[in-house]
């Protein structure tokens, strides 16, 4: 019996040592199935998914042709503003050049703001270019606007914190001289005593810790500019008027001329007696010069920092008054040939004086060939100028640098002189009144400055009889 139990246990042994090393077929076969099946299912996937990737770029392309035909026809629509906006703006031009000849103050006001108003128009659609530029931009370039928007007004601030600098050191450096001159006293005053020196050395200290208060503009100096002014307006037209002579021009038909150009009477008459050429001829220089001064810029560009920053706008104007009234216009040039007066000049030059009158004086165009190069000529005629062109910009720094700014006002041809604000330029004879008179033209602007205070306007009076004649 033990041996029949041995020999079924060693069969059983064989029996699982077979099945272990040698699977049955039908096990292989099923194996062999389900791969098989696995390698279809995974075949029919990829196709379904190429389908799905090839169904959605299909898609994106047709959505980026709908935003590309979307941005063409709003791209011809912002060119078509553009045409029109720069048509606008010629027409504008040419009407304000029509203005000019002959003077028509009223319509030269008009055409000027509508140059302005096209040009902020310009204006307005390249910000909208540049905005729409901005959006068809890549994820990375919007980042960039994006910081760029955050950035700009972090850089506003640096600039004001360093124009804050630059007014601390001007301080220290006034507080430095004042130190030094206060050491250079007790220097040369000699010992005398140690208390009147400890005493000396307490004023000193005073010196050093108390800062000099910052210097502000007054009336008095906006009136003493005026004056300067005026006194450089009357030294060119002498100049310019004697040169005239030299050229044997007939001074009546330009006085004629020069008048009409002024606003003072009819194209070729004259109101103006023989010897009052000169008041004339000023009138038609600060006629000229002045156009524009209400505008921080004389109309040089479309700056508004007067309306947006004015407590900074009028510190900046007084700091330049105080810096450009100790330099000499050429000094000033001859360093920034190219800076704001420079421009100034070069624009007013080129109003004043017309080619035919420079050519007809000096016989060749070589100064205004200058100016329009971007110099500025180193002649007699061209520096009196220059000084005029001076005391008028620190006048427009002053009166942008005063709260309240002082009013600009004109007298017209015709009105009645009113002595609180006229002042009449000719002086006939003795016992003359200018009482019962009217104006003529305006030879110089006047001011009315804060507490009542008022800059008369200077006028050219004529008996009413006679401009009814005239007219």
């Amino acid at each position: 019996m033990p041996s029949k139990v041995s020999k079924f246990s060693d069969l059983v042994e064989r029996v699982t040592s077979s099945c272990l090393l040698q699977p049955l077929a039908g096990g292989r076969h099923e194996a062999d199935e389900i791969s098989e099946n696995h390698d279809g299912y995974e075949s029919v996937y990829k196709i379904n998914k190429t389908k799905e990737e090839e169904e959605e770029r299909e898609s994106f392309r047709a959505w980026d042709e709908a935003k590309e035909a979307e941005r063409v026809i709003g791209m011809e629509m912002l060119i078509g503003e553009v045409l029109e906006a720069v048509s606008a703006m010629k027409r504008a031009y040419v009407s304000l050049q029509e203005a000019h000849c002959p003077w028509d103050p009223d319509k030269i006001r008009v055409a000027d703001m509508a140059v302005v108003e096209e040009l902020r128009r310009l204006g307005v659609l390249k910000q909208r270019f540049r905005r729409s530029v901005g959006r068809e931009c890549s994820g990375g370039r919007r980042q960039r606007v994006e910081t760029w928007k955050e950035v700009a007004p972090l850089e506003a601030a640096v600039e004001e914190l360093k124009r804050e600098v630059k007014a601390k050191e001007v301080e220290v450096e006034n507080l430095r001289k004042k130190l030094k001159t206060a050491t250079n006293r007790d220097n040369g005053g000699g010992r005398k005593g140690w208390s009147h020196q400890s005493h000396r050395n307490v004023s000193r200290n005073q010196v050093a810790a108390e800062p000099e208060p910052e210097p502000a503009p007054a009336q008095e100096q906006f009136e003493a500019t005026m004056s300067l002014v005026n006194e450089a307006s009357k030294s060119f037209t002498t100049l310019l008027l004697s040169l005239m002579r030299s050229a044997h021009w007939d001074i009546a038909a330009a006085v004629g001329y020069m008048e009409a150009a002024s606003g003072g009477g009819a194209t070729g008459s004259s109101i103006v007696r023989a010897n009052h050429a000169k008041y004339a001829l000023e009138s038609y220089v600060n006629c000229k010069i002045f156009q524009g001064f209400d505008h921080e810029t004389f109309y040089m560009d479309n700056g508004f920092s007067s309306l947006l920053h004015p407590d900074q706008y009028r510190r900046d104007c007084f700091t330049q008054y105080r810096v450009m009234k100790a330099m000499d216009a050429i000094e000033l040039l001859g360093i920034l040939p190219t800076s704001d007066f420079g421009k100034f000049c070069s624009k007013k030059y080129l109003s004043i004086v017309h080619p035919n009158m420079e050519e007809s004086l000096f016989g060749d165009l070589e100064q205004r060939r200058q100016v329009l190069a971007g110099n500025h000529p180193k002649s007699r005629f061209y520096g009196e100028f220059l000084e005029l062109a001076k005391e008028v910009w620190l006048l427009h720094l002053l009166a942008f640098s005063l709260d309240p700014p002082p009013s600009h006002f004109e007298a017209s041809k015709g009105a009645e002189f009113q002595p609180q604000y006229m002042e009449s330029v000719a002086r006939y004879s003795v016992g003359w009144e200018a009482v019962g008179q009217m104006v003529g033209f305006q030879v110089g602007p006047g001011f009315k400055l804060g507490k009542g205070r008022v800059m008369k306007a200077r006028v050219y009076l004529v008996h009413r009889t006679r401009a009814t004649t005239n007219d």
